[in-house]
């Protein structure tokens, strides 16, 4: 369960008394089962799997999520090959080609016919909530699949303005100076992984991965002008993960001196692992997250 992306939201404060009561809105919008000539549906799932009925699990002030999805898969070549059997069958026994109109009613024939045979695709997006600091901390390097779960609670809630992270202060620049020689702040420590960059359009791109980020090999790409556009850090020898521009946390891992008590306890069901492992995370993270902040200065969504 631990994540290993991190796409990060800001939400206002002021929101806490109405997210209290998000747990108990979750069932009226749990995932169902897709309806025959449906493509796709999302709803909020158990974090616990299949056949546990809490929508939610709660530690101290985080709040863990799961939001599920199921999708037909119908591939293109599928439909067009169906529909092209159609159009041949009006060309031989009517001696004539349909036209646009004709074409688009028969391709919507072919989804309607195929649609109730083709495959679901499960899918599921965890996330968690820090009530008291406002962060919504989803596990997914993906903008789409990240508004996708904002989207969910902003249905359940009514309202939810959540917004992705901001940094007022450069993060290219910032990394870029890391890796030219300027002091890393406490704790942090350069990894073996980064990206630099050409800044113009269709400039050159050079991504290093298990190298020395502070040798001269790299530095010589900064003295002709490229820019950190990801970057491999440790922070406080428990997280490694990389870092980009954006401000999401890509491969994300949580090291041996983190992880090192969970080893060690002996729990006895699903629920007490989940809740470990989660106290855990929830943990680690807020202390990286408040530290990322300070760093990059992060805004907040009450600014």
């Amino acid at each position: 369960m631990l994540f290993r992306n991190l796409t990060l939201f800001r939400f206002p404060l002021s929101l806490r008394e109405a997210l209290e009561t998000l747990p108990e809105r979750l069932p009226e919008h749990a995932l169902r089962p897709l309806g025959p000539l449906e493509l796709s549906t999302r709803g909020f799932v158990s974090p616990f799997g299949r056949g546990d009925e809490a929508l939610s699990h709660r530690v101290g002030d985080c709040l863990l999520l799961n939001l599920g999805g199921e999708d037909k898969i119908l591939p293109a070549a599928v439909v067009n090959q169906a529909l092209n059997e159609k159009l041949d069958a009006i060309r031989e026994q009517e001696g004539r080609s349909p036209g646009g109109r004709e074409r688009k009613r028969m391709k919507d024939e072919v989804l309607t016919d195929l649609l109730p045979r083709a495959f679901a695709r499960p899918s599921r997006i965890a996330a968690y909530l820090d009530l008291s600091l406002g962060w919504l901390v989803v596990d997914s390097s993906s903008r789409k699949n990240a508004e996708a779960v904002v989207s969910a609670i902003r249905e359940a809630l009514g309202s939810f303005p959540a917004l992705p992270v901001n940094a007022e202060s450069s993060p290219r620049a910032i990394m870029t100076g890391w890796i030219g020689g300027e002091p890393m702040p406490d704790a942090f420590m350069l990894g073996d992984e980064c990206e630099l960059r050409d800044p113009v359009d269709a400039g050159a791109i050079v991504k290093c991965r298990r190298q020395e980020l502070d040798s001269d090999e790299v530095r010589e790409h900064l003295k002709v002008g490229k820019q950190c556009f990801h970057l491999g850090l440790v922070f406080a020898e428990r997280l490694s993960f990389v870092l980009g521009e954006d401000m999401v946390v890509r491969k994300l891992k949580f090291l041996e001196a983190a992880t090192e008590s969970l080893e060690k306890d002996d729990r006895q069901s699903l629920e007490a692992e989940v809740d470990a492992t989660f106290a855990l995370m929830s943990g680690e993270l807020r202390v990286l997250l408040e530290r990322l902040e300070a760093e990059f200065s992060l805004s907040s969504a009450d600014a």
